[in-house]
Formats: C-alpha cells, sequence, structure tokens
C-alpha cells in the first residue's frame, strides 16, 4: 500500500475502515473492514507515528481497545470486560475454539459496556466508556486505570442516560496544560478538572438564566442551567478556554471554560443535532449539521442536506448545500461523526447512519462524496501525517 497523506479513520457498527487520500485530498481509497467486525464507536490516530486506536464493543463482545502500529494492517486488542461471548464459549468447547477463546479476568467487567470515546493526548491515551466513566493509559492503550474522582462525583446519582445510554462520548484537552481536561456526558453535561483528574467541576451553568426560560423539552435549558444531555463537546485551538457545544437542544458558547454558557442556535433552522466541528486556527468559525428534530426523524430539515457554518463565532450562520442531496435526504449525522482537518483550506468531513463519507476541502464551500454503502458510521477523525 502507497503511504497516504491523510487517511480518514471511520468508526462503524461493523468494524473500522480507513479511507486513504493523497496530498491533494483526493483519489480516496478504502480500506477495511478491521477489528473483527467489531461495533467501533471512536477511532483516532497519532500522526507522529502513524499508531491508530479504536475503541468499542457491545454487550455481545465486551468493551474494548485495538490498537494498530502499523498503519492498519494488524490490530492487537486491549479486551476490557466481558460480553455475551464469553458466556457462550465458556460453556461451549466448539464455539471457543472458533472464535480462538480463552479464559481471562478483565479489569472492568461488570463496570462497563463499551468503549464510547478516545483522545491522546500529552503521551496518555484516555478512554470514555458506557456507563459513563473515564479510563487512562500511560502504556500507548495495553492497559487503563480509572479516573476515580469522576465516577465518584457527588453529583453522579443524578445523572440521567440519554437515549443511547449513558455515555462518556466527548474527552478534550488543554494541549498546553495536561492537568486540564473537559468531558460531556450524555447526559450529565460538561465536566472539568484542572487537577488531572483528582477533582471534577459541573459546568453548565447558563450565562444569563433568563435564556433557560419559555422552553418546554424536557432536554431543554433550565433552572439556570444548559440542557444537561450534551452531543458533542469541542474547544476551539490556540483559545485557551473557548468552548464550544451542540446540546440536544441548542448549540452553546462559552468562552471561560464551560463556566458560562451562551446559546447561540438563532439563525440555525432547528435547535437538534449531534455533531459541531471547529475550525483549525480561526475559533470563531464552526460547522454544525442540524437536524429537524429529535422526534421528527432526525433527518435534514426538509429532506435537504446543510452543513451550517458561522464566522463569528456563533452570532450568524449560513448553510453550505453545494454537493450535498437537496431532495429526498433522511440521513442521520450522528454525535461523533464530523471532524477536521488542519490544512489551509481546512477540510471538514462527515459520516453518515445510511454509510456515506463526505468531504469539502474548501471549508464547507463545496462537498463530494467519497465513499458510500459503509455500515452506519459511529465516527470519524483525521490522522495526517504530513511532514
Amino acid at each position: 500500500m502507497t503511504e497516504a497523506h491523510i487517511t480518514l479513520l471511520i468508526g462503524t457498527t461493523k468494524g473500522a475502515f480507513l479511507i486513504d487520500g493523497g496530498a491533494d485530498r483526493a483519489g480516496w481509497q478504502v480500506r477495511g473492514p478491521h477489528c473483527d467486525g467489531w461495533p467501533i464507536n471512536h477511532a483516532i490516530g497519532d500522526p507522529a507515528t502513524g499508531t491508530i486506536w479504536a475503541g468499542g464493543g457491545d454487550d455481545f463482545f465486551g468493551a474494548g481497545v485495538w490498537r494498530s502500529a502499523d498503519g492498519g494492517e494488524s490490530w492487537q486488542l486491549t479486551r476490557l470486560s466481558r460480553g455475551q461471548m464469553d458466556d457462550w464459549a465458556a460453556g461451549d468447547p466448539d464455539f471457543a475454539t472458533m472464535i480462538g477463546w480463552r479464559p481471562e479476568e478483565l479489569p472492568f467487567s461488570d463496570r462497563i459496556e463499551r468503549v464510547w470515546s478516545l483522545d491522546l493526548s500529552h503521551g496518555r491515551l484516555h478512554a470514555g466508556t458506557k456507563p459513563a466513566r473515564l479510563l487512562r493509559s500511560a502504556d500507548g492503550g495495553e492497559s487503563f486505570t480509572e479516573l476515580t474522582g469522576l465516577t465518584d462525583h457527588p453529583s453522579a446519582d443524578s445523572w440521567d442516560p440519554g437515549a443511547a445510554g449513558l455515555v462518556l462520548h466527548s474527552i478534550v484537552p488543554d494541549p498546553a496544560t495536561p492537568d486540564r481536561l473537559w468531558v460531556a456526558i450524555s447526559a450529565a453535561g460538561v465536566f472539568a478538572t484542572e487537577d488531572d483528574g483528582e477533582s471534577w467541576e459541573r459546568r453548565n451553568r447558563l450565562s444569563n438564566a433568563a435564556a433557560g426560560s419559555g422552553h418546554d423539552h424536557p432536554a431543554a435549558p433550565k433552572d439556570g442551567e444548559t440542557g444537561h444531555c450534551v452531543h458533542n463537546l469541542r474547544r476551539a485551538p490556540g483559545a485557551e478556554d473557548l468552548l464550544y457545544q451542540q446540546n440536544h437542544h441548542g448549540v452553546w458558547r462559552s468562552a471561560d471554560g464551560g463556566r458560562a454558557w451562551d446559546d447561540i442556535t438563532p439563525g440555525l433552522p432547528s435547535t437538534f443535532g449531534f455533531p459541531i466541528q471547529v475550525h483549525p486556527r480561526d475559533p470563531a468559525t464552526v460547522w454544525v449539521l442540524p437536524l429537524n428534530g429529535d422526534m421528527a426523524g432526525r433527518f435534514p430539515p426538509d429532506a435537504a442536506a446543510a452543513v451550517w457554518r458561522s464566522r463569528d463565532g456563533g452570532r450568524s450562520w449560513q448553510p453550505q448545500r453545494a454537493g450535498l442531496p437537496q431532495q429526498g435526504c433522511f440521513f442521520t449525522v450522528l454525535r461523533q461523526a464530523m471532524a477536521g482537518d488542519a490544512r489551509a483550506p481546512a477540510g471538514v468531513y462527515f459520516g453518515t447512519n445510511s454509510g456515506s463519507v463526505f468531504a469539502s476541502v474548501d471549508e464547507g464551500d463545496n462537498w463530494s462524496e467519497i465513499a458510500r454503502h459503509l455500515p452506519t458510521i459511529l465516527s470519524v477523525e483525521v490522522l495526517d501525517r504530513r511532514a
């Protein structure tokens, strides 16, 4: 395989896929499926080494993190919890032989069901799980420990699961300070640590409590806080404390590390969507992909796809439609299924539950479908190994 300049890492319900592009971000080629068909909720890569990690699992497989040190040619699995297959294999030697199973003690059995999110920063790998826990690996994913300061947070008994369960889906590091980290949990909100995970502060307060009035949706802001069902959380590169979130009810911006949130939904066609992406150099440029509503089908408004872009930190929004389907479009784009590269102009990519991947290499002005007929896409990330 010719080494790709850029690779999209795609997590799906039937394994991980890699989509390789050239220096001009064209000529995309699909490889996969990888990870033995495990559901992969999130895959990330290290541009310095090319190592790829893919986290996932389900009730059948249990939870685990796959790792490839050779660009996806081979993979090793670190299992974290048991699944139904372990029970079957323990009682059926033929099945155990067929899947190569052997009994083993797994560190988080009966505590986690699957890995939902991954992050690599400051030489450490973090994994968010279902139910919501945060794990850390100091050895590249061979072993993990739990950051119990979050698990044992005083509010933990009040956390309510979203439709996908109680999941820790966003892990947002501070690239300058290892001790600072934000996470988002559906449906418990945003949490931040400034002491490397020893203690956590819940950060969901509205900048203006009046902004939470007038909504009767159960996920809407109330009691002076944003809705706790955060769908995706992003930090603006180069801006120390500027955060954005796509919530179950609205899009929000915080200029102080999540201590207070401003509603920037006005101008969008709905309050509902899953992903949000921030420009790699301009903290005022963000992209979202609104859907028509949680109870109205969860597809683009009027069945016409558009990625909405703001160039002014959410004060105004413009739809980007060129190259996207404008009739009969009923796909959903899930919370971790949008990503971007750091090139100039910035590239933006998203995947759909109908198995398509769309790319824009001009910051959303124009789009093209670069892959189709994949399984349901759960996540998209970018591995860019250019010199």
